[in-house]
């Protein structure tokens, strides 16, 4: 499985950016795709993940701002994040795998994309 993940950049606080996750390799370790994110001096943690059969799971710190549209046919993954906040800055990484719980996370990862929100 191999991720490319791109999108990352500067934004002001309450603005919006969107990250894009192009998956290739086995069609069934991509049947889960989403993101993590990991700030300075923290652990990393969930964002969004999203099933083949369009069922997601987001972090609580980023419901009702962060969706995670999914294009199937494209093995391509998004993360559209609306009323961004400085506490967003973070390396936000792509991840894919054949299923998913909060403890197993995912096995498979991209190189990671930088967001930064100034206030």
């Amino acid at each position: 499985v191999q991720l490319q993940a791109s999108g990352g950049g500067f934004m002001q606080a309450g603005g919006s950016l969107r990250l894009s996750c192009a998956g290739s390799g086995s069609i069934f370790l991509l049947n889960v795709m989403g993101w993590y994110r990991q700030a300075p001096g923290k652990q990393r943690e969930l964002v969004a993940i999203i099933k083949r059969n369009g069922v997601t799971n987001y972090g609580d710190s980023v419901k009702d701002r962060f969706t995670i549209p999914r294009d199937n046919a494209k093995n391509t993954v998004y993360l559209q994040m609306n009323s961004l906040k400085p506490e967003d800055t973070a390396i936000y990484y792509c991840g894919a795998d054949l299923s998913y719980t909060a403890t197993s996370g995912m096995r498979y990862w991209g190189k990671g994309t930088q967001v930064t929100v100034s206030s």
